[in-house]
């Protein structure tokens, strides 16, 4: 017989750098999850993508077990990589505060097509590069 969930998390953390501290503890404590266990576990599976924001889904079963899911990156987080940003603009459309290329914009849409609501390749080019517009990007190409 399948375990009974309880709950379904969604927590934003840095890769590799889980802790018990805020957003984390709080989230995992109020539902009797094992809070270091989970910090563990999340920090072994992020090795490697230190730097990015991960968002990871966390379903808590009746027994206060876990399990979770590690999603791509959000592509907000990407595009400001792959534009060497610090922020995105606060005037969107009116000011252009960074540059992507075509070919950037393809690679971020590989990574991120399996966690986008479509299986095509140019729609799923179509949503990064409105992303970037929206957040005061240009898309050269």
């Amino acid at each position: 017989m399948a375990k009974k969930i309880t709950a379904q998390i969604k927590l934003y953390c840095p890769a590799g750098q889980a802790n018990p501290a805020p957003p984390v503890g709080p989230a995992l404590g109020q539902h009797g999850v094992n809070i270091m266990q989970f910090c563990k576990q999340f920090n072994e599976q992020t090795k490697g993508k230190e730097g990015l924001i991960l968002p990871a889904v966390i379903t808590v079963y009746e027994d206060r077990s876990f399990t979770f899911i590690i999603k791509s990156p959000p592509s907000s987080v990407l595009l400001k990589r792959a534009a060497n940003l610090a922020k995105a603009s606060g005037s969107a459309g009116k000011e252009s505060i960074g540059t992507v290329t075509r070919k950037q914009i393809e690679e971020i849409a590989k990574l991120k097509l399996q966690d986008l609501n479509t299986k095509d390749m140019e729609e799923a080019i179509k949503i990064i590069s409105g992303t970037a517009r929206s957040m005061g990007i240009a898309v050269e190409g």
